[in-house]
């Protein structure tokens, strides 16, 4: 009768000693979702980006684009962002928006 790793004997000696018990089940802590966007939050910014429309570093931005500066579009993003990995995140969906634009436009 080999117990297997962590799982108890219910003997008193040996390397599985002890009461057999159940493993507990633990909630996943709230800590853990730090971060993950809610469907909700997710829906309020994609409404509030179609009602309010581009920030104005953000039509700049997108004037860079359209001329094929996209390295001066990087870096005026980084300035207004902070990162250089928000920066490419925010020219990459720029560019989405402006195939969107060109896509209804035609």
């Amino acid at each position: 009768m080999a117990a297997t790793k962590g799982e108890r004997s219910g003997i008193a000696t040996g390397p599985n000693k002890g009461h057999k018990t159940e493993a507990r089940v633990n909630k996943p802590r709230v800590s853990r979702t730090k971060g993950h966007l809610s469907k909700r939050t997710a829906f309020v910014r994609e409404i509030v980006k179609e009602v309010a429309g581009l920030a104005p570093y953000e039509r700049r931005v997108v004037e860079l684009l359209r001329n094929s500066k996209d390295k001066r579009a990087r870096k005026l993003a980084k300035k207004r962002l902070g990162t250089f990995g928000r920066a490419k995140a925010k020219v990459d969906e720029l560019q989405r928006v402006i195939a969107e634009s060109r896509r209804a436009g035609h």
